[in-house]
């Protein structure tokens, strides 16, 4: 399963980010004024407060040295800002926490089945989407069917059917399926989606909301 981000404003992400720096700027001086203090030797003793455990003399000299107690508010405040950005509340259990995380998943799963992806770097992991949807910003919605294009029978056979689909797309990019459909006669709109379903699945057209392109 994966572990579904939130969907969270700017200003959540620059709390986030601002926490996260903070934590590892401590993390770093104080490793640097203790070269012998390793990160598992200061997050043992977190673990011991937060279960309300007796510290050793050994612990005492870890949490002096790594200011563990600061570590901790830190991690307190990044949490509580997950939390929020989750539009989660601030105290869950860990048994909620994974039943919550469980649940966004299914969501996230079917929102992309609808065709909605929630890219985390859209730049990296989605660009030509980006890019289309940047192109789409300065262009008035296509409406009703495909412009300078006559209607032509619909194929017989399903590798026709597909090429008649991607000719059409090649021609006018950015098409939903009634779009297509009206190109042709008679054509199943049924069918049209199962190929662009298809296609897309492939990586051979690309979706935007209820428009394809090649």
């Amino acid at each position: 399963m994966r572990s579904p981000f939130p969907d969270c404003t700017d200003a959540q992400k620059e709390t986030i980010r601002v926490i996260t720096e903070r934590l590892d700027a401590h993390r770093k001086r104080q490793q640097e004024l203790a070269p012998d203090l390793t990160l598992t030797e200061m997050y043992n003793v977190l673990e011991k407060l937060r279960a309300s455990e007796e510290l050793t003399a050994e612990d005492r000299r870890i949490y002096d040295a790594g200011l563990v107690g600061v570590l901790r508010e830190l991690h307190d405040e990044l949490d509580a800002a997950v939390f929020a950005a989750y539009g989660w509340p601030a105290a869950l259990s860990d048994e909620d926490i994974l039943a919550s995380v469980v649940a966004l998943n299914a969501q996230r799963s079917a929102e992309e089945r609808a065709g909605l992806v929630r890219w985390l770097r859209p730049e990296f992991q989605a660009p030509n989407e980006l890019l289309v949807q940047t192109t789409l910003a300065g262009m008035a919605p296509v409406e009703g069917p495909a412009p300078a294009r006559r209607k032509q029978p619909w194929p017989s056979t399903l590798p026709d059917q597909v090429r008649a689909v991607k000719d059409a797309l090649r021609a006018t990019p950015m098409q939903n399926v009634q779009q297509i459909a009206s190109g042709f006669k008679p054509a199943s709109r049924t069918r049209i989606a199962e190929i662009l379903e298809t296609l897309t699945a492939l990586g051979q057209t690309r979706q935007l909301q209820d428009r394809y392109s090649l």
